[in-house]
């Protein structure tokens, strides 16, 4: 007869919150946090008494998670990356193509980019935002870096492909890494219980970057740091008198946010609580860091 645990989160776990009222969850089933943790688990608020079930490949942790009748309209950007065919592709040529456009210098060149940036949080945990299927995410985790790698996505397809890719790798750690569905504007962590948290090419689709980057400054420790990917419009064409009035209109249309320079990226930061801003850029694509004041 299987034995039911119930536990709260201890250690690099008890990052976990409810999305509602940011309490910490009792654990039903495996207390142990990983990808092989999620089936069968149940995530309990004992403050909203809302519950959070996990599916075969993750949890999910969105504040809507479990409704049937009820639905909130997205985002045309973000539903996008929900549909199977894109999940799909994403990682087989979809981000390299669009990358490749704006002057993203690869994966690899990238990972390392990254790395330089999170050098002062190393051994702390990381949540992979906006993780599509998981290509940085798994180069966390096997790097040995870090002492838990949470892949979070809004899009269920997306975290499924991430699942795909790690069930066909060999001794990949799976003890350190987990799969979490969530909306970035309402992330299910305690405030104060991230050390670091990446976003890869993903700060241009979130409906309000304001708002998402203001939930990072929230649950980051002090000290923690943030690190981004995204595009920029800069240069000659951003100085068109009509260009921003475009691009807001286009935003409101899509649901994708168009930067037209570093100072806009740097101001949305400070704006948050960020501070230390720094940049690395080539073309188009840039890369941007800040951190939590200590």
């Amino acid at each position: 007869e299987s034995t039911v645990r119930q536990e709260k989160l201890g250690g690099n776990q008890n990052a976990l919150a409810c999305p509602i009222c940011f309490e910490p969850l009792t654990f039903t089933g495996d207390p142990v946090l990983s990808v092989n943790s999620a089936s069968g688990s149940t995530l309990q608020c004992c403050t909203c008494k809302k519950a959070y079930v996990g599916n075969e490949t993750h949890f999910d942790l969105t504040t809507t998670g479990g409704t049937k009748e009820y639905g909130e309209p997205v985002p045309f950007a973000s539903e996008l990356f929900r549909t199977p065919l894109v999940s799909y592709l994403y990682e087989r040529g979809w981000r390299q193509y669009f990358g490749s456009l704006a002057g993203s210098p690869g994966p690899e060149k990238e990972f390392e980019l990254i790395m330089g940036f999170l050098k002062p949080v190393l051994g702390g945990n990381i949540v992979d935002a906006s993780c599509g299927s998981g290509l940085f995410s798994r180069l966390f985790a096997k790097s040995g870096l870090f002492s838990r790698v949470i892949a979070l996505d809004y899009s269920e397809n997306m975290l499924k492909q991430c699942y795909e890719f790690i069930q066909q790798e060999e001794n990949f750690p799976e003890e350190n890494f987990a799969l979490v569905r969530a909306d970035i504007s309402r992330l299910p962590f305690a405030s104060s219980s991230i050390d670091a948290v990446h976003a890869g090419a993903a700060l241009h689709c979130w409906p309000s970057p304001s708002t998402a980057i203001a939930e990072i400054s929230r649950v980051l420790r002090p000290g923690g740091v943030f690190v981004a990917t995204t595009f920029l419009l800069d240069g000659p064409s951003a100085l068109f008198p009509l260009l921003r009035p475009l691009c807001q209109i286009s935003t409101q249309l899509s649901g994708s946010h168009i930067f037209l320079s570093e100072g806009e990226l740097e101001g949305l930061c400070r704006t948050c609580g960020l501070i230390g801003v720094k940049f690395v850029r080539n073309e188009r694509f840039v890369m941007i860091s800040a951190s939590k004041p200590s």
